[in-house]
């Protein structure tokens, strides 16, 4: 089993020898599985409990004060599945999965999603919020009211930025999680997430579209990070893939995909791409971490 894993495309960590340190331990869980699915679930659970990151424990903010999560995965043969708008649910990957695997359905989400959850035995009632993400919170003077009134608080603040490109509220903004895996026949590719920090409340980014935050075809398999927005409306994930469908290696299909979505949005992103010959990693963020593995 060949693993690639990612951690976010963004700023570049204090200390990132801690969360590199995880993610290679996400990458081994994946390579020790025993089907590409396998391999990209047990490697995301890994990085969603780890609070380092923005997927499950950790997760950012929206507008209402909920941590709110999605995923997505898919197959070579393009089965899929995803969910979005999650409250109280670490592993948003298994749902995913789930929805892949026990329905008719390619998303299911908000308060449905966390019942389908439950009722396939994931659990639902984890507090996501960490000292640091409640904290900050608390400082943001978070709004009341109506949805307008929403609206008009975060137009200062989403997507904001600091002017340290290592400031942890930056780098948590971005950390969106994901893998991609190979075992000779068949691809699967896997992304997690919490959002971004500040969105409007029920806020769904890339993550959960397939062709966004996650693609796989027998080409290949990818998985993006970075705004959502911009990838979403550029599918970011597809585009690699259908770099790797037109012949190019892995490299130069993240690469090619990169440069293409920096001169469409002059945004932040970065994708982790996967052949039958090797892996590919590319953005245009001060940095991105990630971990193969190879069993």
């Amino acid at each position: 089993m060949r693993v690639i894993v990612h951690g976010g495309a963004g700023g570049v960590p204090d200390e990132p020898e801690p969360r590199q340190e995880t993610l290679d331990e996400a990458a081994n869980a994946g390579a020790g599985a025993e089907t590409p699915v396998d391999a990209v679930e047990a490697a995301v659970r890994v990085l969603e409990t780890d609070p380092a990151f923005n997927a499950g424990v950790g997760g950012a903010v929206q507008s209402d004060g909920v941590v709110r999560t999605d995923a997505g995965v898919m197959t070579s043969d393009r089965e899929a599945g995803a969910a979005a708008g999650m409250a109280g649910v670490e592993h948003a990957v298994s749902v995913a999965r789930g929805v892949m695997e026990e329905t008719p359905h390619v998303l299911v989400a908000g308060d449905p999603a966390v019942d389908f959850a439950a009722d396939f035995g994931i659990e639902t009632d984890a507090d996501l919020f960490t000292t640091e993400t409640r904290e900050r919170w608390e400082d943001a003077d978070p709004p009341e009211g109506s949805t307008r009134d929403h609206l008009a608080w975060l137009d200062a603040r989403f997507g904001e930025t600091t002017a340290d490109p290592t400031d942890e509220a930056d780098l948590s903004d971005h950390d969106t999680v994901g893998a991609v895996a190979f075992d000779g026949d068949d691809f699967a590719a896997a992304t997690s997430t919490g959002g971004r920090w500040f969105a409007l409340a029920g806020r769904v980014g890339d993550v959960p579209q397939i062709g966004s935050g996650f693609y796989a075809s027998a080409a290949g398999g990818a998985s993006a990070t970075g705004a959502g927005e911009d990838i979403a409306k550029t599918t970011l994930s597809r585009r690699a893939v259908r770099h790797l469908e037109r012949g190019l290696d892995a490299q130069t299909a993240a690469e090619t995909a990169i440069a293409e979505f920096g001169e469409l949005t002059g945004s932040e992103a970065g994708v982790i791409v996967l052949d039958d010959e090797g892996v590919g990693r590319a953005f245009n963020s001060e940095g991105m971490q990630t971990s193969v593995t190879r069993t």
